[in-house]
């Protein structure tokens, strides 16, 4: 994968497109109980996922992955942000409007499929158990 262009079409086929627009695509992450743990809990639950396309130096694309997962008023700040630091991988929590939003970003330059996927489904799993853990529920 090389370009922004390239990414989309590989999203369309492999992921459930909501909506689409220049520099942007947003998918329903789908998770099945198998996903990220053990247990039913995760099943039926998705993760809505933002990408979109950023342009650094005005020469470099990258990738952002973004996902809200509570909102700011909802959540004690430093309870979430401890809790990150123990048990998420990939990304970072940064507060965009009344969002907790967690995300990661990657370069597209030489970006293959694999690095792709495995950052999305870490990122989509680590913002919904923040979010079960946090807020109870599956909102986003």
């Amino acid at each position: 994968m090389a370009t922004w262009n390239d990414l989309v079409r590989y999203v369309r086929v492999r992921y459930e497109v909501v909506r689409e627009d220049q520099d942007e695509i947003r998918i329903l992450y789908r998770f099945g109980a198998d996903e990220y743990d053990e247990d039913q809990l995760s099943q039926g639950r998705t993760q809505m996922m933002i990408l979109a396309r950023e342009v650094l130096d005005k020469k470099e694309d990258w990738v952002q992955l973004a996902t809200p997962f509570a909102r700011v008023a909802d959540v004690d700040l430093k309870v979430t942000l401890e809790e990150m630091g123990l048990t998420t991988v990939v990304g970072g929590a940064v507060i965009m409007g009344e969002w907790l939003v967690l995300r990661h970003s990657l370069p597209l330059r030489n970006l293959q499929y694999n690095e792709l996927d495995d950052p999305l489904q870490l990122v989509a799993a680590a913002a919904d158990s923040l979010e079960q853990q946090f807020i109870g529920g599956d909102n986003f």
